[in-house]
This record gives structure tokens, C-alpha cells and sequence, in this order.
């Protein structure tokens, strides 16, 4: 299909873009690579009346490391991610994540602010974002601030994005030294997008017992979501196939089920329960 008629103005710093999301007085629009956008307006769910382009604003991209997170620019492509040695190194399972997004050229044009900030349901970023405590470093009118990735996003396409602001960078957590990590996908074979996608980082300390374990979900529901309930029921543990079976159980818990034409809700469950535990047994055992 094609788009509704839309003005189209490439902007050269956050200030100005945040300047021009006043001007258009609530019809305009950021894009980036254009990947969660664009399609929106070909089916014109959305029909912006000004296109900003902040694809070329070199103030948001890099990687870098402040104190114990990492600082990833909003502009970072998913193949930046995927391939950048601070990523691989310290949080490999952001690397795992993006390295499983679309296809190569969606990988080199689609960028980490956009899969976020986005809220896109099966967006397969939010799933290691939730695993590994991610923030959101926001730039609007009224200034700067900074939101926690969890509760971030109420719905699909609906986030707590302030009105004429910009995500500039998103932070992660760097997990202890001593934890392993994976991201396992079971994906839509026509679209490549998550039926279920889940995001671990676990360890285990030197008495043999789990310490550290962060669970992400995305794919399943209208929100992705952190389990909590699996994590509680590992912390403490001797990871055995046995306890890791009986945890994996709780992945539905804080979260809610979708249901479409590809999968029912009861199937969503269990295929979530099923790659928990995949995931766990990845990294525990």
C-alpha cells in the first residue's frame, strides 16, 4: 500500500529534531531506520503529517562503558550490536539477541532505539533489555530523564515516551563476571518476528548454587515481560534439570498469553514454558 501525503525534514541535532516535533504540533514523526515506521504507514495505521529524520545525528551513536552499565547510543545498528566487542564481551546475550533480528539488510538499517522506544510486541530487543535491567535516556522539552525499560512499554505501539521526545541512548547492566547468557528465538517463518523469544542470564556461585538470574519474554503477549516468578523459584538452587523443569513452569506467570491465527494462547503458553527451559538449561547446566 502506500502512505498517506507527509512533509519530510532531516534533522541534524536532538535539539532541533525535539524543536520540530513542537512545530508539527503533535503530527509529527521520528524515524530512524524506518523499519517499525514505515509499514505502519503503508497499512496507514498511522498517518504522520511530518517525517523527522534523525538517521545522520552522529551524537547518538557509539558504545561505551560508564561504571557498571553500558551506555548503547539510540542510532546503533542491530549489526553494530550483534558485532561490537564491548556487546560480546560483557553483554553477550544483547549480541545473541540482535544477531537474530530479520535479515542482514534489516540488521544494518534497524537500530536498537527504534526496536524499543517503538513497542512493537515482537520486537526481539525488549527480551535481553528485560534481562539485563535496561534504561531508557530520554531528551524532550522539559529536559532530560531516565526510564526504567520495565514498564515502559503499556501495550502495543503505546509507551510512556513523553510528547515531543527523543530516546538518545538506551544502559544496560553488566551482569556479574561469573554468569552465562542466551537469547533463544522460536520465530515466525513468514515474518521472522518472535512467537516467543526468551532472554536469560544466570549464574552459579561457588557452592554449586544459582546466585544471579535474569528472565526476559517477548512474543507471546501484548508486553514483554521480566519473570520474576521463574527467577524466584531458582534463586538458591542447585540447577537440576529437575528444578529448571519445575521453574520454566512459572514463564506465563507475569505475563499474558496472545492468540492469532498463527497461535492460540494455549499454545503460546506452553512453546513459552518449552524455551524457558531450553534457555535455562542452556546457561545452567
Amino acid at each position: 500500500m502506500i502512505p498517506a501525503k507527509f512533509d519530510y525534514v532531516r534533522a541534524v541535532s536532538v535539539d532541533q529534531a525535539i524543536k520540530l516535533l513542537q512545530e508539527s504540533n503533535g503530527e509529527g514523526k521520528i524515524m530512524a531506520g524506518g523499519h517499525s515506521l514505515l509499514p505502519l504507514m503503508k497499512f496507514r495505521v498511522t498517518e504522520p503529517g511530518k517525517i523527522i529524520d534523525i538517521s545522520r545525528i552522529a551524537e547518538l551513536k557509539g558504545v561505551r562503558i560508564e561504571g557498571n552499565r553500558i551506555i548503547v547510543g539510540a542510532l546503533t545498528t542491530h549489526h553494530e550490536l550483534a558485532t561490537h566487542p564491548i556487546v560480546q564481551e560483557l553483554v553477550p546475550v544483547l549480541a545473541d539477541a540482535a544477531s537474530q533480528i530479520g535479515d542482514i539488510q534489516i540488521r544494518n538499517r534497524g537500530t536498537i532505539g527504534g526496536n524499543i522506544a517503538h513497542g512493537d510486541p515482537v520486537a526481539d530487543l525488549p527480551a535481553p533489555a528485560l534481562a539485563l535491567e535496561a534504561e531508557l535516556h530520554i531528551q524532550g522539552d522539559e529536559g532530560q530523564e531516565v526510564m526504567s525499560v520495565d514498564g515502559f512499554i503499556l501495550g502495543p505501539l503505546i509507551t510512556l515516551l513523553p510528547e515531543n521526545s527523543v530516546v538518545t541512548s538506551v544502559s544496560f547492566k553488566i551482569p556479574p563476571s561469573h554468569t552465562k547468557s542466551t537469547y533463544l528465538k522460536f520465530f515466525h517463518h513468514a515474518s521472522g518476528y518472535p512467537v516467543v523469544g526468551v532472554a536469560v542470564v544466570a549464574g552459579v556461585d561457588k557452592k554449586g548454587l544459582i546466585d544471579f538470574v535474569r528472565v526476559g519474554i517477548t512474543g507471546v503477549g501484548e508486553v514483554s515481560y521480566r519473570a520474576s516468578s521463574v527467577e524466584n523459584q531458582l534463586l538458591g538452587q542447585q540447577p537440576t534439570e529437575t528444578i529448571i523443569q519445575s521453574a520454566a513452569e512459572f514463564a506465563i506467570e507475569d505475563g499474558e498469553m496472545g492468540s492469532d491465527l498463527f497461535a492460540s494462547a494455549e499454545y503460546r503458553a506452553n512453546i513459552c514454558k518449552v524455551y524457558t527451559a531450553r534457555a535455562l538449561k542452556t546457561v545452567l547446566l
